[in-house]
């Protein structure tokens, strides 16, 4: 059961709600996966203690602004948990506002990742004052690549995410990309008034 007040954003399959201490075992089940995992970890899981300091973070979100965060995603239909959305200040890039996601193996290729990026644009075009949103993958995640296209992200550049970010990764490795939308080019596509 979704407790309503928890609701942050639904679309036509998914319901994106905030997170709560509770759910420290629902994040750990999805990066327990090494498929999940092969882009961030090269497919190693992430610990508990791990799981429960992000997590302990990502609430602090919701006390500081009520657009930016991290949100968990159900399936609208059988209401089962299937991964997680954020838009967020830039780890990477001071001053951008960034797209991120992450979504169990079993729904990929399903369009929920589209379907979640672009419904968190849109709402942040249309009812924040946010002009800009970035998203950003490794090189050769084209999968997430294409995600990020679908949701109206243009390729802007390639750049290397650091050694600390990524230790024990090459270079090659660690070959990024940056893709971005502006308010303008976005409310131009999707016919949102300003």
């Amino acid at each position: 059961m979704i407790d309503p007040n928890t609701i942050f954003l639904e679309t036509d399959r998914l319901i994106l709600r905030t997170f709560c201490l509770e759910d420290a075992g629902l994040l750990c089940e999805l990066d327990r996966d090494p498929e999940v995992m092969r882009h961030i970890s090269k497919g190693r899981p992430t610990s508990m203690e791990v799981i429960q300091e992000r997590l302990s973070n990502w609430l602090g979100y919701y006390e500081k602004s009520g657009d930016l965060g991290f949100w968990a995603v159900h399936l609208r239909s059988t209401k089962e948990f299937v991964g997680w959305f954020h838009l967020k200040p830039s780890s990477f890039f001071s001053g951008e506002i960034e797209l991120g996601y992450r979504l169990q193996r079993q729904v990929w290729g399903q369009g929920y990742a589209t379907e979640g990026g672009k419904a968190l644009i849109e709402r942040s075009f249309a009812q924040t004052a946010i002009d800009r949103i970035i998203a950003t993958t490794l090189a050769y995640n084209y999968a997430s690549r294409r995600v990020m296209e679908k949701c109206g992200l243009r390729f802007e550049r390639s750049f290397f995410y650091s050694e600390t970010i990524l230790p024990g990764w090459s270079e090659a490795e660690r070959r990024a990309v940056l893709y971005g939308v502006n308010r303008s080019a976005q409310l131009l596509s999707l016919h949102i008034p300003n």
